[in-house]
């Protein structure tokens, strides 16, 4: 079997690394680090309910 140039093997996954609060001006903010890469990851409050959602006592996630 072959080794990766960081020294990994085939099966071996990239160390993986969370960090929350990274963002003062999130609700909700953290960045996710796999290897090389880096994702930012953010939340927003919205209080306002769509008319299809009002007296159901439920929400919703969405992403982008």
């Amino acid at each position: 079997m072959t080794t990766r140039a960081d020294g990994r093997g085939p099966q071996d996954l990239r160390p993986l690394r969370f960090t929350g609060d990274f963002l003062a001006i999130a609700a909700g903010a953290g960045v996710v680090e796999m290897g090389r890469t880096k994702v930012v990851c953010t939340a927003s409050v919205d209080h306002r309910i769509p008319p299809c959602l009002r007296g159901e006592g439920r929400g919703w996630v969405a992403a982008a």
